[in-house]
């Protein structure tokens, strides 16, 4: 394990030093959220979670994929070059870095590989920060994670106050730490105690062992309408998400130009699955929380061999009716 020490006093350096777009936590009215930074100064380091996830910088909201022009003999179409920027992603807790992961099996495997995130995604630079307190929504040890894991990281730092202990993960991450001096066995100590404590303050403990299945066979129950009922089928839950992936391509079209663009959608909408003959098969509000749950729990397992949650809570904390995912997953299994 390659670990180095990193002084507070030094970090600002450290990050100036990184030959990329500079993505991180900031403080802005209130709320924390990712965004270009054109300094470390800044950063905020001292954050509990974020409402938005860093997942717009490699999947935005919106993004144009194309542009095209009717000519006397068709439609002449320009590709844009695919976004080759190198960038740097700054503080992203491990079950945001763990989202990449999931959202990766998706985007390119043998069967689909899609060039728009694949080419964000080889040139991102990922430094992520350990969370040293999880908050009482966190769930992300029932997901096959963990507060101070660093797969999927290019770097990880632990805050062990006056200082940070740096853990070397990938090659990409290693032309950085070669300047700073070894961690002693003390400060190995020190994060294996924060490790231990962060670990310890998550409550929450969900078997999900065979939920997959589960799911599958209670597909037609009563449960899922009993478990909808106060559900507004808002899409506030997707929208924080750091994995749910949906889109909807559109075009946008002015005299004889337009442009292809996909948007984020959701599956709690009723437009999603609507028909272009008019029929729509997920006309009721419990049919779009089964999908959800379903999509998340057994179908990206079957697909992928990975659930399609994090444990990140944004879910919890952001629902306007205070569903918890939590308690839906524990009556489902108790069914």
């Amino acid at each position: 394990m390659n670990l180095k020490i990193i002084e507070k006093a030094q970090i600002a350096q450290f990050v100036e030093s990184i030959p990329a777009k500079k993505i991180a936590p900031v403080k802005e009215d209130g709320l924390i959220t990712f965004r270009e930074i054109s300094s470390a100064e800044e950063i905020f380091w001292d954050f509990l979670n974020t409402r938005k996830s860093p997942k717009e910088f490699l999947f935005p909201q919106s993004e144009r994929l194309f542009r095209y022009q009717r000519t006397d003999h068709g439609f002449e179409i320009g590709l844009d070059e695919i976004e080759a920027e190198k960038k740097a992603l700054i503080g992203l807790h491990p079950c945001d870095i763990k989202s990449f992961l999931i959202l990766d099996k998706l985007f390119d495997n043998e069967r689909y590989q899609d060039n728009y995130y694949i080419e964000k995604r080889k040139n991102t630079l990922i430094i992520g920060l350990a969370c040293n307190h999880p908050l009482n929504t966190c769930f992300c040890t029932s997901v096959d994670g963990g507060p101070f894991s660093s797969e999927g990281a290019d770097i990880l730092l632990t805050d062990l106050g006056d200082r940070y202990l740096m853990q070397i993960v990938s090659e990409k991450g290693k032309e950085f730490g070669s300047k700073f001096k070894d961690a002693q066995k003390s400060d190995i100590a020190e994060m294996e105690n924060r490790k231990k404590q962060a670990i310890s303050s998550i409550k929450t403990n969900i078997n999900l062992n065979g939920l997959y299945k589960k799911l599958e066979e209670i597909f037609e129950e009563k449960i899922w309408e009993t478990l909808s009922e106060k559900c507004l089928n808002c899409g506030a839950c997707t929208y924080v998400c750091p994995t749910c992936h949906c889109f909807d391509i559109q075009d946008e079209i002015k005299a004889d130009k337009g442009i292809r663009i996909r948007n984020w959608d959701s599956c709690m909408f009723n437009l999603f699955t609507k028909h272009g003959s008019g029929h729509n098969p997920r006309t009721k509000g419990f049919q779009r929380m089964r999908q959800r749950i379903m999509h998340k729990f057994s179908y990206y397992i079957r697909n992928f061999g990975v659930t399609a949650c994090v444990g990140c809570g944004r879910c919890i904390l952001n629902c306007p009716v205070n569903m918890d995912i939590r308690g839906v997953l524990n009556t489902l299994i108790k069914y």
